[in-house]
């Protein structure tokens, strides 16, 4: 063994400097793929703002390369990494529209929807994201009913689904606190319609109870 490594290494080192002698290079990245794994350097580097720079080159510059979809994936991602999700959202919309056969489609389904997921706010404030996040969950599943992403965002829409029938419920007791009983019980009664099995089945009997309680004795008292 000894003597075959002997005869071998002043092989592998003359031919090395045969190639540097005659000017023969070593392969040379193309310039879109070095502009690609630039990009994914940065990114993982959590350099976002230069991924996207590098990202974006690789977009405007060669727009017909094999790497620029994955570029285009790759400013959505950056941009979502930052909490920047107004941005993201954008460019995962544009590569739905534009590659709708796209291997990643579910992924990128999935972080549309992360995208309003983390813009959620509590039960007492406004509810838009929360059900554009249910809305893109839904869609997801509805495509993709068998992919990985599906899976993961099922969970992620019994939270947004419990969410909207929290704020469904709180409605209903500040309407109910105000003795608007009608009000309170058409509020109950959309928690009891649309978000049962979410963990407010009993408190929401109670109070469909108590308020049309509270609406007999109020009736009863006009007549």
């Amino acid at each position: 063994m000894r003597s075959i490594k002997a005869i071998l290494i002043p092989i592998i080192i003359l031919s090395i400097t045969a190639c540097a002698l005659f000017g023969e290079k070593a392969p040379v990245r193309s310039a879109p793929e070095s502009l690609y794994q630039k990009g994914q350097q940065y990114y993982l580097k959590g350099k976002y703002k230069k991924s996207i720079e590098a990202f974006q080159k690789l977009r405007e510059e060669y727009p017909l390369s094999k790497y620029t979809i994955s570029a285009e994936m790759g400013i959505a991602d950056s941009y979502f990494s930052t909490g920047d999700y107004i941005s993201a959202e954008s460019y995962y919309n544009d590569f739905v529209d534009f590659h709708p056969t796209n291997e990643n489609l579910p992924y990128v389904m999935y972080q549309l929807g992360l995208c309003h997921y983390n813009q959620m706010l509590s039960i007492d404030r406004d509810q838009t994201e929360t059900r554009r996040a249910r809305d893109a969950f839904e869609k997801l599943i509805s495509r993709f009913p068998s992919s990985k992403f599906s899976f993961m965002a099922e969970r992620k829409l019994r939270d947004t689904r419990r969410r909207i029938g929290e704020h469904e419920f709180y409605v209903g007791q500040f309407y109910f606190n105000r003795k608007n009983y009608e009000a309170a019980l058409r509020r109950f009664e959309v928690v009891t319609n649309e978000y049962a099995n979410l963990g407010m089945d009993y408190k929401v009997s109670y109070f469909i109870q108590e308020t049309k309680r509270r609406l007999a004795e109020k009736k009863s008292k006009t007549d």
